[in-house]
């Protein structure tokens, strides 16, 4: 049996005073807050232990230097060929930085965003962005869009999928729109990149530890450098900083290994289930008539507030959120679900379930388990 590190959970007073806290290993929690972050691949720590023994500067013109040079742009070959990407590849910390890049540099005057995208995405666009309407699965109005394009080239940012609540948008008709005006995609594929085809689009942002590479890793997927300004430094002159062979050595490894692609069916496959009896027991399945990815979904249980589910559940040792994990300590209203025009109390009730590889039947039937017993405790409180 594998060892875990043990620790206390419970209200934070209990914790603070030593008080009824109850003692869970992390070998008996269970984790379904993949879309957060997944954990780091067996074959990734096995590429970054290597990629360490490279400890040269990539930069470097010496001997020690190219051959840390050859390995990163290994990495980097490898990362393009797994995620089916003919053009360049800039790496990154992460999709973050890679949006700040695009939102800041691409040659274009205007930006365009939609309401759902992630909070990184609004803030790189900055206040002066104009927004798109959504209607209410989530899907980014066409027609608003024809209408913005109408005056004038654009960046515009879309999500292919939402990371709250696992909505796929139509970013190839989308990007068919973005063209024929002369404008340019940024497609954040943080939460699709290693899952799910990636579409075509001018940039495309991904993100290490969506799919089971190293926290901290990203890569920017450029189809034509000359659309972007550059900084001047390192990666072709598009990103200053020392390059990060370890990162890079372990993203290639995660994607190369297809851990997430591969089990996709199967997760449908559970996801349907879940769904199945969740909304059996009087539960909610957001944006239940859109195209979804397998990985997450968001539920409702009116009556019972999202702060309240997520704390019975952390007691029971599961680990889920309330949308995105930038966003869910500070339970504020989801942005997202406003924009989709879902009720404030079926917002304020909603968490996100995601999976991983590793999810299993069992997993789910042990989530149901103790989200029913949410569902009767709420009954007999109301009752």
């Amino acid at each position: 049996m594998r060892r875990g590190v043990a620790f206390y959970i419970g209200t934070p007073d209990e914790v603070a005073i030593g008080r009824n806290p109850r003692l869970l290993s992390t070998t008996d929690r269970l984790y379904l807050d993949h879309a957060a972050t997944t954990p780091v691949l067996p074959e990734a720590r096995e590429a970054m232990g290597r990629a360490l023994e490279t400890w040269a500067n990539p930069s470097s013109p010496h001997a020690d230097g190219r051959a840390a040079r050859a390995a990163l742009e290994q990495a980097r070959r490898t990362i393009a060929e797994a995620l089916g990407w003919r053009h360049d590849v800039i790496l990154t910390s992460g999709a973050s930085e890679a949006i700040q890049i695009v939102a800041a540099r691409a040659k274009v005057g205007r930006r365009i965003v939609g309401p759902t995208e992630h909070d990184a995405v609004v803030a790189a666009m900055g206040p002066d962005a104009e927004l798109l309407p959504v209607d209410g699965e989530g899907l980014v109005d066409l027609a608003a869009l024809e209408e913005a394009l109408a005056a004038g080239p654009a960046l515009v940012a879309v999500q292919l999928v939402n990371n709250e609540t696992g909505v796929i948008q139509p970013i190839d008709r989308i990007f068919e729109l973005v063209r024929r005006s002369g404008s340019l995609l940024l497609a954040d594929c943080a939460q699709a990149a290693g899952k799910i085809a990636l579409p075509d689009a001018d940039f495309i942002a991904v993100s290490g530890h969506k799919f089971g590479g190293p926290p901290g890793a990203g890569a920017l997927l450029i189809a034509d450098l000359s659309t972007l300004e550059p900084s001047g430094g390192q990666e072709r002159g598009y990103r200053r900083g020392t390059e990060n062979l370890p990162a890079a050595a372990g993203m290639a490894a995660a994607l190369s290994g297809r851990a997430f692609a591969s089990t996709m069916p199967r997760l449908e496959s559970l996801r349907n289930r879940l769904e199945q009896e969740i909304e059996r027991a009087g539960g909610i399945v957001i944006a239940q008539g859109a195209p979804r990815i397998a990985t997450i979904g968001a539920y409702a249980l009116p009556g019972v507030a999202s702060a309240s589910q997520l704390v019975q559940l952390d007691l029971a040792g599961i680990s889920v959120s309330a949308g995105s994990a930038c966003s869910s300590g500070s339970m504020k209203p989801s942005r997202v679900l406003g924009a989709m025009r879902v009720a404030d109390p079926v917002a304020a009730s909603t968490i996100r379930v995601s999976f991983g590889p590793s999810t299993s039947e069992a997993d789910v039937d042990r989530f149901l388990a103790e989200w029913s017993k949410i569902v009767s405790r709420a009954k007999a409180e109301a009752a």
